[in-house]
Order: C-alpha cells, then sequence, then structure tokens
C-alpha cells in the first residue's frame, strides 16, 4: 500500500480533514439524522481508515478491499457515536475501523477456523483494543482473560487462530546471496524415515538422487538440522546446500509427479 495514491477512486493525497468544532457540529447534526452531515463526516475521515489500514498492510491483501472494509467501520462508528459523551471520535472511530478490517480479515483467511473459536477471538480484540485504550498499553493474557472470564489457553489460542499464516518460504534474511527462509531455521523433526522416506514413490525418487543430494536432504530432513548447520558438516556454503537441496527436491517432486 506505501506508495499507492488513489484507492477505490479517491486520490488520498487530496483527504482533508475536518476541524475539531466542525466535527461536532457535524456529528451532532448526524445523529439528529441529517445525511448530508454523515457524508461530510464520512469524507472528512477518510485519513483515519487510511491510517488504520496502513496496520494491516503486510497481510498481502488488496489495499482497495481493505479500505472499503475500513469505510464500513467509519460509517458504523458515525452511526453509533454519542456526541454528548467527552469521547474524541478518533478515540472511537479507530477500534471500530480496525474491528471492521480484522473480522473481514478473519472470515477471508486463508485457514478455516470454527465459528466458535472466531467469535472468541473477536471478543478477545475487541477487549486487547478496549484495554489498550483504558491502560495506556498493551494487556498481558492474564489481563484479557480475567476481564473475559477465560483461562489464558483460551486467549492463547483464539488469537492464534486468526493470526494471518505465514509461507515456511518467507525470506528471514538476506546477505547479497540466497535468502534464509522460515525454513531454514526450522527443525524438521516430524518428517521422519516413518513419515515420508517409506513412502514408495519418494523412496524410489530419493534412491534417484545424487550421493550429495542424499546426505544433504538425510541431514535437512531426517536429522532436523539446519542449512547452516549441514553446510559446516560437509564443508560447503550454505548457498550451495541451498541450491543441491532446492535441485534435489525438484527432482523428486518432477519423479513423483511423473509416477
Amino acid at each position: 500500500m506505501q506508495g499507492k495514491v488513489e484507492i477505490c477512486g479517491v486520490n488520498t493525497a487530496h483527504l482533508t480533514v475536518l476541524p475539531q468544532v466542525e466535527m461536532d457540529m457535524l456529528l451532532r447534526r448526524a445523529k439528529e439524522g441529517d445525511t448530508a452531515a454523515r457524508d461530510k463526516l464520512i469524507e472528512g475521515n477518510l485519513r483515519l481508515v487510511l491510517s488504520v489500514i496502513g496496520r494491516f498492510d503486510k497481510r498481502g491483501e488488496n489495499p482497495d478491499d481493505l479500505f472499503q472494509v475500513g469505510c464500513i467501520g467509519l460509517i458504523k462508528a458515525i452511526c453509533n457515536f454519542d456526541p454528548s459523551k467527552q469521547v474524541k471520535f478518533s478515540t472511537y472511530g479507530v477500534p471500530m475501523i480496525a474491528g471492521e478490517v480484522r473480522r473481514y480479515l478473519r472470515d477471508n483467511s486463508a485457514i478455516r477456523v470454527s465459528r466458535s473459536i472466531r467469535d472468541v477471538a473477536y471478543r478477545v480484540l475487541q477487549c486487547k483494543e478496549g484495554l489498550t485504550v483504558r491502560l495506556g498499553r498493551e494487556p498481558t493474557l492474564e489481563e484479557i482473560a480475567g476481564e473475559l472470564q477465560l483461562t489464558q489457553e483460551e486467549v492463547n489460542e483464539a488469537l492464534d487462530a486468526v493470526c494471518a499464516p505465514v509461507s515456511l518460504y518467507d525470506p528471514v534474511y538476506a546477505d547479497g546471496g540466497d535468502p534464509l527462509t522460515v525454513m531454514d531455521q526450522v527443525r524438521d523433526t516430524r518428517n521422519t524415515e516413518d513419515g515420508w522416506m517409506e513412502h514408495i514413490t519418494l523412496r524410489n525418487a530419493f534412491q534417484a538422487l545424487s550421493p550429495r543430494e542424499k546426505e544433504i536432504l538425510s541431514l535437512r530432513f531426517y536429522d532436523g538440522k539446519t542449512q547452516m548447520e549441514v553446510a559446516g558438516k560437509l564443508g560447503i556454503s550454505q548457498a550451495q546446500v541451498s541450491r543441491l537441496e532446492k535441485g534435489a527436491i525438484a527432482s523428486m517432486r518432477k519423479s513423483v509427479s511423473v509416477s
């Protein structure tokens, strides 16, 4: 989203900000049913939407979609805001907009989560934002659990369930050569010989590899060593290990697909 000037046909470089006096007047009129005032409030608070969806720009979602969802949250905030309360509109509106975006991301997640856990997650996120405003800092799991009368395990499970998935191939470090990925830093102790290597097609594909490729894959996926550890054991660079590993896996995939 960085550098994107136009979102949903709106030129974000020309968005205006309403003076506080005008905001208060329009909020009162909108509460009385003045649709023109409501429309002006929406237009005058699009920068608020933009700032909130900026928190979610690493999720890989279309900025136009997030902006539209954020605008729905803004409209809800305007409709539900009580001008008689001594609260700034932004203090009320930001959690509403963020909540709408989180609900959209939760419901459109690549990983399907049960409705009951999603509902708990939504309550946890709302509670977290409320406690953050009240305490002036991010609350602990214990504080959220106490507020909702849940166990810390239930809170943690709900938050994990709605986290954006991370690809094993996401780069975590690059220094001119092949980047290190999440997979490179994770030991794999589950993919043992009793798992994938005993499968007949994979075993045949494995046997067709060169001795060096077999050794690298055995160290990586049987012994659970990282690429750096394999490189140290074999006396070659991590980049060479990465290339040989990728080549061996590609050969096995091709062999399996032919089978």
